[in-house]
């Protein structure tokens, strides 16, 4: 399977007191760059801008020296200090902020939910999803946040669904294919690998036509303060990044190939492009999608209504970038 990660390509692992197991990649380190961790959450395309911008060199090229890490517990390792940076959807921050932890947007990926639910063929239709199991990567992630989202839309709550957690797509996609779940949310294009093992989709959320933060990159006001020229430098690196997957996909494709363990060449092909269709030359983080995210959270914790939006985001570092012309320049 393609999401497989084999273990000769794992360069190192640990354990940190999330108990969470990551996988570290390690690039070759530029004789004095500043050192920086940095965490994604998921092997999904949209996480694609920070493997562009390691393959690519751009963070070398910045004076950056990255330990990459892939974990499934992204925000507790920022919140923890254990990380610099990670990327993660705004959902998955908004939780830790909303709990007091300061994490903060400073360039977002995808503005609009743009997942698809896909099930089981005895499943019929959204109403029939009662009584039955759906799989989620890990409560409180994105996965399940959105389904939790979606389903009033047709007369469902959690309380009328079993919710399990799984794991990350590839996991998910064998609960499903073996019958040990009945749906669960894919993005695309990971969604493909389900139809062709004989599942539905039951709905696209693109046609809700929500604005919703998706994955982006995330830091805390901590580093902000005390790093601040890294920040800087690591941000521009990431917007270098989103040009590159606008306009170089060779590269981007040899970072799908990468990071997502695979050599079929239409499964990257369709990776790159689930990420070239969405990203956005100006990366900014969606004021919307954080109203969105909010107001669902209001539901849980009421406290949530008296949150501003634009306390979720800090673009001034993208804003330096954007008003000096740097980004219009990159696309002359």
């Amino acid at each position: 399977m393609y999401f497989h990660r084999s273990l000769c390509c794992i360069k190192n692992l640990l354990v940190l007191g999330s108990s969470a197991l990551l996988v570290m990649v390690l690039p070759t380190p530029s004789a004095g760059a500043d050192k920086v961790r940095v965490a994604f959450s998921a092997v999904a395309p949209t996480q694609g801008v920070l493997w562009v911008a390691d393959v690519g060199g751009l963070l070398n090229k910045n004076g950056i020296s990255a330990e990459i890490i892939y974990t499934r517990a992204a925000i507790e390792t920022l919140v923890a200090g254990e990380v610099d940076f990670a990327q993660m959807t705004g959902s998955l921050m908004s939780s830790a902020r909303l709990q007091g932890a300061d994490p903060v947007m400073i360039a977002g990926v995808q503005d609009m939910l743009d997942d698809r639910l896909v099930a089981r063929p005895n499943v019929k239709s959204m109403e029939d999803l009662k009584g039955r199991r759906i799989g989620v990567f890990r409560f409180g992630s994105a996965s399940h946040l959105r389904l939790v989202y979606v389903l009033p839309r047709y007369g469902l709550n959690e309380r009328d669904v079993t919710l399990l957690q799984i794991g990350d797509s590839p996991e998910r996609l064998i609960a499903l294919s073996s019958g040990s779940i009945d749906a669960t949310l894919f993005s695309p294009p990971d969604h493909f690998e389900a139809l062709r093992a004989g599942m539905k989709i039951l709905l696209n959320l693109r046609e809700l036509n929500v604005p919703y933060q998706g994955s982006g990159l995330v830091t805390t006001q901590r580093v902000l303060a005390k790093k601040r020229d890294i920040a800087r430098r690591f941000l521009k690196s990431y917007v270098e990044a989103v040009h590159m997957v606008k306009t170089n996909p060779e590269v981007s494709k040899r970072a799908f190939a990468k990071y997502r363990q695979t050599k079929d060449e239409k499964r990257i092909e369709d990776a790159y492009q689930a990420l070239r269709e969405i990203i956005k030359p100006k990366p900014y983080p969606s004021i919307e999608g954080f109203k969105t995210i909010i107001k669902d959270a209001s539901d849980r914790i009421p406290a949530a209504n008296t949150d501003n939006p634009k306390d979720f985001i800090d673009v001034s570092l993208l804003e330096e970038l954007d008003k000096s012309g740097f980004i219009d320049a990159l696309y002359r």
